[in-house]
């Protein structure tokens, strides 16, 4: 951020910290997810990605950052499932030909793939171990663990994803970025290890909706709490770097995070045990390659000029899609 006066900045968001909060998740949570996923992974897995575990937990939000270098990124990230009428469960389709048959090509992509593109990163991967590419075995690894952690977010499932038609404006980022800054260090992310996916699409399209059947809670229980807080009570101030931002209290959101139930966690849980399981799917769909083989090997210069460049981008241009700092 540019200085502009000598003094703090005060910014309204009604997101904590930095410009690096204000996507899916949060930076933090995504971090934490991609991190842990790792130890869910079976030992002729888990050795070769503990090597390259900083790597995993930096990038776990290259996704949100290519927002700024790809316009094609942001549906990748959501699917708006309310759009497609009163049970839209039971209407959409769950293959993606069929989907396109019904709505459009245009409209899916209007709304939201996320589910179908944590199919097609999945066989990405899936290639990538066959050819044992190390490049893009940790690329796509990064990228499949956010898809798949967005994907657990209940507000990613709805047009109403920040609250803009109920007056909760900020709600995304209080529930996916706040509530995890504050309360993530109490959350018990033994979550056991990962499984074969038979069915990776309807694995995914469990997700989406377990996530859209918690949308109205997060919602309607936060619509109830504002009721009993005055604006002095339910935001306050904290300084971060050079600004000092407007951000739900620590009080009001010790009582959302109670009365929401260990949702949360429940979701960031889940999050990670499905990211590890997708992970091991594709290496066993690709024949168990033998990682060994790459554990003296480094990503090329040529990814890390790209993951260069793409923060770069995102430190300079201009969001595609949503933005959910307000």
């Amino acid at each position: 951020m540019k200085k502009i006066f000598p003094i703090f900045v005060i910014v309204f968001s009604l997101l904590i910290g930095t410009h690096e909060l204000l996507y899916s998740w949060g930076f933090f949570a995504h971090k934490r997810i991609n991190r842990l996923a790792v130890f869910t992974l079976p030992k002729d897995m888990v050795k070769f990605y503990k090597i390259h575990i900083e790597y995993i937990t930096e990038n776990a939000v290259a996704p949100d950052r290519r927002r700024h270098a790809m316009p094609n990124e942001p549906p990748r990230h959501y699917i708006d499932i309310d759009h497609y009428g009163v049970n839209p469960l039971d209407s959409m389709p769950r293959k993606w030909k069929d989907a396109v048959a019904k709505y459009s090509e245009d409209t899916l992509l209007a709304y939201g793939i996320v589910p179908w593109h944590i199919v097609k990163t999945t066989k990405w991967l899936t290639e990538a171990f066959r050819k044992k590419d190390i490049d893009k075995i940790l690329y796509h690894s990064v990228d499949l663990g956010h898809y798949i952690g967005d994907s657990h977010v209940p507000l990613h499932c709805t047009e109403n994803y920040n609250g803009q038609m109920t007056n909760q404006k900020g709600i995304h980022g209080f529930w996916e970025s706040r509530l995890p800054e504050l309360f993530s260090d109490n959350y018990d992310f033994f979550v056991g290890k990962a499984i074969y996916i038979d069915f990776p699409l309807d694995y995914a399209w469990t997700i989406v909706e377990a996530s859209f059947n918690a949308k109205d809670s997060v919602l309607e229980m936060e619509a109830e709490l504002n009721e009993r807080y005055s604006p002095d009570l339910k935001y306050t101030y904290e300084n971060r770097g050079q600004s000092l931002l407007k951000v739900y209290s620590e009080e009001y959101s010790k009582e959302y995070h109670k009365i929401l139930d260990g949702m949360v966690e429940r979701r960031m849980r889940a999050s990670i045990h499905a990211i590890g399981s997708f992970w091991y799917t594709a290496w066993v769909n690709a024949g168990k390659p033998d990682l060994e083989s790459l554990m003296d090997k480094q990503m090329s210069k040529a990814l890390k000029k790209q993951l260069k460049e793409e923060e770069r981008m995102w430190r300079t241009g201009k969001i595609y899609g949503r933005d959910h700092q307000d």
